[in-house]
């Protein structure tokens, strides 16, 4: 278990993306065997990570790192998921065996996958346990999801998970979540934030039908009315609406920003986390980019609040990274294409502005 003597972590300002670099990264692409913007996006993306890098041309990525946060929540066991409990502690022992869908699409994508036990309703292998704050956090339609103490120790850990994948030399980080009734709190806090009303917020999650749904949004209106007082306060309004895991994949986005490494966001729980994250590091928004866009609607509301464009849009609602995995071979081709491609000079290929050469 976790210490639960510390403070709160301060995180700080974070210091954005290097703008020289990215105004280098901008000359090369002019420079390139292509129109100027001919390749969209993938042109403003490698600019992007070069800028991160702090070199142009950027450094295709030699260690992506998805760290999954595993987490219940007491509102689970109040009809808001159409799966039990149960199922948190069984998939934290799939993710270890190398059988969920994130570490399949992560091999695919050259990353490796970590799983955290943060606030699992059972025991774990000791290995994952290490930062693990509480079980469950409580049901936060009628009780805090945290103590002071927790959510102390929760953003400590998220920040500890940060130092130890970029200490261990990753130079791309993606959050992960997995956690039965995860999608209700990441919403209170997503609709909170942004002032939205709970029935335009509130999805399906896992797959609840019609009166699940009924359940689901009773339980974020209320939710809502406990977290009110606590909006202006990041930590205040993960301990009152939030959970150990959410608490601690916001240390984790925050750190990450700190220590000048780029992430990639996954779907609604990430997002939701990274809400509060720019809100303890103001700043850290410009070190990620959005992997896609879930069919959770809480999902666009917290990325449009964060002015972030997704990379992908496959409707997945799944969690664990996987979203985010599925993006990243797009961000590893802007950085090809940036590093790799011949300039106009050393192809021996006309400009726009320049005639060819007499045959």
């Amino acid at each position: 278990m976790y210490d639960l003597s510390g403070e709160a972590p301060v995180f700080g300002p974070v210091a954005p993306p290097d703008p020289h670099v990215r105004i280098q990264a901008q000359e090369r692409q002019s420079q390139l065997t292509k129109p100027v913007g001919s390749l969209g996006r993938l042109e403003t993306l490698s600019n992007w990570v070069a800028a991160c890098q702090g070199a142009c041309p950027p450094r295709q990525f030699q260690r992506a790192r998805v760290v999954v946060f595993a987490g219940d929540h007491g509102i689970a066991r109040h009809g808001v998921s159409a799966y039990p409990s149960e199922v948190t502690v069984q998939m934290v022992a799939n993710f270890l065996a190398g059988g969920a869908a994130v570490n399949a699409l992560a091999r695919l994508a050259d990353a490796t996958v970590r799983v955290v036990d943060i606030a699992v309703d059972g025991d774990t292998d000791p290995s994952v346990s290490t930062h693990k704050v509480r079980r469950a956090s409580g049901a936060i339609d009628r009780e805090d999801a945290l103590t002071q103490e927790q959510v102390h120790a929760a953003l400590a850990a998220g920040r500890a998970i940060a130092d130890e994948e970029i200490d261990g030399g990753a130079d791309l980080l993606i959050a992960g979540d997995m956690g039965i009734g995860n999608t209700t709190p990441a919403t209170v806090l997503i609709a909170a934030i942004t002032d939205t009303e709970p029935v335009r917020a509130v999805g399906r999650g896992t797959g609840v039908d019609d009166a699940g749904w009924m359940r689901k949004t009773a339980a974020v209106r209320d939710a809502m009315w406990r977290a009110r007082p606590h909006l202006k306060d990041p930590v205040a309004l993960l301990r009152t609406a939030g959970g150990a895991d959410l608490a601690a994949m916001a240390g984790y986005l925050a750190q990450a920003a700190v220590r000048r490494t780029p992430v990639i966001l996954d779907g609604v729980v990430v997002t939701a986390a990274a809400l509060l994250a720019e809100a303890l590091a103001p700043g850290a928004t410009a070190w990620w980019v959005a992997g896609h866009r879930s069919t959770e609607p809480a999902h666009q509301i917290a990325l449009t609040k964060l002015g972030l464009e997704p990379l992908i849009t496959m409707d997945m609602r799944l969690g664990e990274g996987s979203g985010a995995v599925t993006a990243l071979p797009i961000l590893r081709s802007a950085i090809s294409a940036l590093s790799e491609m011949a300039t106009f000079a050393e192809a021996g290929v006309s400009t726009a502005d320049e005639p060819a050469p007499a045959s």
